[in-house]
């Protein structure tokens, strides 16, 4: 893919010490991109470029930034074979999950584009006489983006266009798993004619990224952070944003559960099972990750999922098409075969698939799986997952809710009024009935609770999110003293 430039004030530019890193690809360890390894004076360097532009962007009217946002949109879906291409070097994509990036992501700038104009206050009502009082919302100031490699061009589009749609000025970090794929999604927005500065784009190797992150978090420019990732980061992300008292949203790991219940479609369930614990290999936060089936209908629903899991092709997405294409490293393969491992050792059934020797994991269920095994809480981010059988609506609620995430839960049953209340009980940020895990709309409400984070991207979510509130009167009478 060539060599990628990080763009700072409008200009690309390489590391100020001229240092690189490469990215190579998970299937034959080729070097698939070779990218700046920004400095903290390069950091620093960006917060001032976004600094800077600030003040004009924030003054500029909403239709010019909605065009341009526009613009953006159609760079963006008019490169989908790039975008395909190097996620396929990158991360081992398949075709069609970059192509889905490429459309959502589109998207997402299409609807941040719309809400440039919805960014309201309101008039309260005051008990002083002639006091005219408002609540205003105002641009942020500089906001710092962390995106990461799984959903490269979502995720990246995500952390930057609802905060340029409300006026502030951006930085990007890119991961330095896809700083290629991240580094596409910018030339978009470069193309687009975004002036130099209002967005800025730096990658890091990853053993300099904890110093190039506090740097900019440490700013006072920097008013806004928003982090899509692990747990385990996010945790580090909040804890240097509380260090610098800036407010930070965060969306990290999912153990998302799909319930069975008892009147279940099963056809409907199997299907969205296959869709939300497969896409992508299951390296999404929203990837069916637990099963929790009814016991009264597990035995026919697990035949038919386990006889369409078998089925999903498998392959090296450079050479076609394919559904599982390679996971990102072989640390996810070591971490998927032990939990299959532990799990086999508990009881548990081994229903298709199984332990892999390379980065192409094959679709893998394992069944009957009790809290006692590993893969019952640990989050997989892998093709591998586990069937939970129960009894009753009340023991699926309890398994569901028995996690340290809460981002996704989908609930399949005929009685929508019951799998509504169901709906209402489970401990996520998103829940969907009778639909996948997997599932994103831009203008909808995106995040979760508990070890899955806090804040919501999109909508009028993302608004409030990116913007300050601010209390502004205006006297319209004479006012009275005291003294």
């Amino acid at each position: 893919m060539g060599d990628v430039l990080m763009l700072i004030g409008g200009a690309h530019r390489a590391a100020s010490n001229g240092a690189t890193f490469a990215r190579r690809n998970p299937l034959d360890q080729s070097e698939a991109t070779r990218a700046p390894a920004a400095t903290a004076s390069d950091a620093q360097s960006a917060v001032d470029a976004a600094a800077a532009a600030f003040p004009d962007w924030a003054a500029l009217g909403p239709g010019r930034r909605r065009t341009l946002l526009l613009r953006a949109a159609d760079a963006l879906r008019d490169n989908a074979a790039g975008f395909a291409a190097t996620m396929a070097v990158e991360t081992g994509a398949s075709a069609a999950w970059a192509d889905f990036n490429t459309h959502l992501a589109a998207a997402m700038l299409t609807e941040a584009a719309a809400l440039t104009t919805q960014v309201s206050g309101q008039m309260i009502p005051s008990d002083l006489d002639g006091s005219l009082a408002l609540a205003v919302r105002r641009p942020a100031g500089v906001v710092l983006g962390i995106a990461p490699w799984n959903a490269p061009v979502i995720l990246a589009v995500r952390a930057i266009a609802t905060p340029l749609a409300t006026g502030n000025t951006v930085i990007l970090k890119g991961s330095e798993l896809c700083p290629a794929t991240h580094g596409l999604v910018i030339e978009a927005l470069h193309e687009a004619g975004l002036p130099p500065g209002v967005v800025n784009f730096v990658t890091s190797a990853a053993a300099d990224a904890p110093a190039i992150v506090e740097t900019m978090i440490a700013s006072p420019a920097v008013r806004r952070v928003n982090f899509t990732g692990s747990t385990r980061v996010g945790r580090l992300i909040a804890q240097t944003c509380a260090k610098y008292l800036k407010p930070v949203v965060l969306e990290l790991g999912g153990k998302a559960p799909l319930l069975v219940l008892d009147d279940a479609d099963l056809d409907a369930a199997v299907a969205a099972a296959t869709f939300g614990a497969f896409a992508n290999s299951g390296q999404i936060c929203m990837s069916t990750e637990r099963l929790v089936v009814d016991a009264r209908v597990a035995d026919e629903f697990v035949a038919r999922l386990a006889e369409r899991a078998a089925r999903l092709p498998l392959g090296d997405p450079r050479d076609g098409p394919v559904v599982l294409g390679s996971v990102v490293d072989m640390a996810t393969v070591e971490r998927g075969n032990a939990l299959i491992d532990d799990a086999l050792a508990k009881g548990a059934v081994l229903v298709c698939g199984g332990k892999a020797a390379g980065t192409l994991m094959p679709a893998t269920l394992l069944d009957r799986v009790t809290p006692t095994m590993r893969i019952f809480r640990e989050e997989s981010f892998a093709p591998v997952k586990a069937i939970v059988r129960v009894q009753g609506v009340e023991e699926a609620i309890a398994v569901a809710n028995d996690s340290e995430f809460g981002l996704a839960a989908a609930v399949f049953g005929r009685d929508v009024a019951r799998a509504w209340q169901v709906a209402l009980r489970i401990e996520s940020g998103i829940c969907h009935i009778n639909g996948p895990t997997v599932h994103d709309e831009s203008q909808m409400p995106f995040g979760g609770v508990k070890g899955s984070g806090y804040g919501r991207f999109g909508g009028q979510a993302g608004v409030d999110a990116f913007t300050e509130l601010r209390w502004i009167t205006l006297q319209m009478a004479p006012r009275g003293y005291p003294f």
